[in-house]
């Protein structure tokens, strides 16, 4: 009896210890996952390779990549890589970067419990091409396909023969306009540096051309050529700047994938008033439609597509140059 006795306790011991060595375990899995990040490689002025290595925290992983971002703590809302969740080393494709910028990247994972980083790892991106327009406003270039773009929205206050564009702040008057004309977003100087200006058709159509020398503010044809070259209609989330720094959330699937970091500056109504900075970005075609409308292209933050429609000449609109 007593030996039977002794062999019971003996195995509920036995059973405890099991149990509490398991549940330490489980414990010790009940973590997010714990991430290497591995050295970046590749660095263009457009984009980079990085990756990192899951090291720890047992849960079921359910994403998993790189975020980045310009500033020092990049976390996964800013912009990132989705790869296949499998847990183990990973190698992401870093795109639509801007050139001569510094990013901060690092690797991350999300499980059941919350998503881990690995440590943060810095690189520049290449100079690149640049180009200056009249007033001294040095845009970096990319190369999309056959076409060379700014990557930023257009600034000049001249045009390329030094003629001064106006500069029309009163909504009265502008209502009025039949010649060249530009403004800030709501007048505010501090807007144009991020934006770049607004102006009217009047601007884009005139003779002594708002481009420097070997360039030309994009046609309707041109903007087709580049949509088409990124697979057509919807092919709004690989012109947008990914992330919400610009664009207001959803900022729908945007990737800047084409590198184009095309920015929400928003719109001038004919009656003179502002509206849709951050939400929405209209650019000019330099293709007349009519005696009172030309064509343009609309990015939106709730939609992926970058629509052609028309406006009247007098509305302010952003301008995007190409290379001749």
């Amino acid at each position: 009896m007593k030996k039977n006795i002794r062999a019971r306790i003996f195995t509920l011991i036995i059973l405890i210890l099991a149990m509490g060595i398991t549940s330490g375990c489980k414990d010790k899995e009940k973590i997010p996952p714990v991430l290497t990040t591995s050295v970046v490689t590749g660095v263009t002025s457009v984009s980079a390779t990085c990756g990192g290595s899951v090291t720890g925290g047992c849960n079921l992983i359910s994403a998993q990549g790189v975020c980045w971002s310009t500033g020092a703590t990049p976390t996964i809302d800013d912009n990132k890589t989705c790869d296949e969740a499998c847990g183990e080393s990973f190698t992401s494709a870093i795109k639509g970067l801007t050139p001569n910028t510094t990013y901060y990247v690092r690797a991350y994972a999300t499980n059941d419990i919350g998503t881990g980083y690995g440590s943060v790892l810095s690189f520049k991106t290449q100079q690149g091409f640049t180009v200056a327009d009249i007033d001294g406003n040095v845009y970096n270039t990319i190369v999309i396909g056959t076409q060379t773009w700014m990557l930023e929205n257009f600034k000049a206050t001249k045009y390329s023969n030094g003629d001064a564009i106006a500069n029309v702040t009163d909504s009265a008057s502008w209502i009025g306009l039949s010649t060249g004309a530009y403004c800030n977003y709501e007048n505010k100087a501090g807007n144009s540096a991020t934006y770049g200006r607004l102006y009217n058709w009047f601007a884009v159509n005139d003779s002594r051309n708002i481009a420097p020398t070997g360039w030309h503010a994009a046609t309707a044809t041109d903007w087709a050529t580049l949509i088409d070259y990124l697979g057509g209609k919807d092919a709004g989330g690989k012109l947008k700047e990914a992330g919400v720094t610009h664009w207001i959330s959803p900022n729908m699937d945007a990737d800047n994938s084409s590198g184009f970091t095309a920015l929400p500056g928003g719109y001038r109504f004919n009656d003179g008033l502002f509206s849709r900075l951050g939400s929405n970005g209209f650019w000019w075609t330099a293709t007349e439609n009519n005696s009172l409308t030309a064509f343009y292209r609309k990015l939106g933050t709730d939609h992926m597509d970058c629509d052609l429609d028309t406006l009247y000449k007098v509305d302010g609109l952003s301008i995007r140059c190409l290379k001749d």
